[in-house]
């Protein structure tokens, strides 16, 4: 998960916003969310900056959410060199590392050309991804 979809969860007006569904769907556990540590420190900086009244939503959102892991060593961005926009290489390398499918994030374009292993989605996107993988589950063989 990139900063802004976390920023845009915390921050959400409503229930409804696919980031804030997004991140309630890692809640309860239809999917597996990972944030590296630069992300959960820009996201943090940015609420602060902008929106600190959303901080006690985006802790709680972080705790319950969200896996955290370790940004990528500068000697692990080499190999990737190119792959993403250089502020953002970093959080595709993260993604790459900790076996992710996919990295949610508003910025897409920010990570072009990418990685083969992951596919960079919006938070939208990622939702209708969800959803067609269940419906597959329910149209398989009815039981006697």
């Amino acid at each position: 998960m990139d900063a802004d979809v976390l920023f845009a969860g915390s921050a959400a007006p409503t229930q409804y916003g696919a980031s804030l569904t997004v991140l309630r769907l890692a809640e309860i556990t239809l999917i597996e969310a990972f944030a590296s540590r630069q992300v959960i420190t820009e996201a943090e900086r940015n609420l602060v900056e902008k929106l600190p009244a959303a901080l006690p939503a985006f802790s709680l959102l972080v705790s319950r959410c969200l896996r955290v892991v370790p940004d990528p060593d500068p000697a692990d961005l080499t190999a990737f060199s190119g792959l993403a926009d250089p502020k953002g290489l970093p959080i595709l390398v993260a993604a790459v590392l900790a076996g992710c499918p996919w990295l949610v994030s508003f910025n897409v374009r920010h990570f072009r050309p990418g990685h083969p292993a992951v596919q960079v989605v919006q938070p939208g996107e990622l939702i209708l991804r969800v959803r067609e993988r269940l419906a597959g589950l329910s149209s398989g063989p009815s039981a006697p």
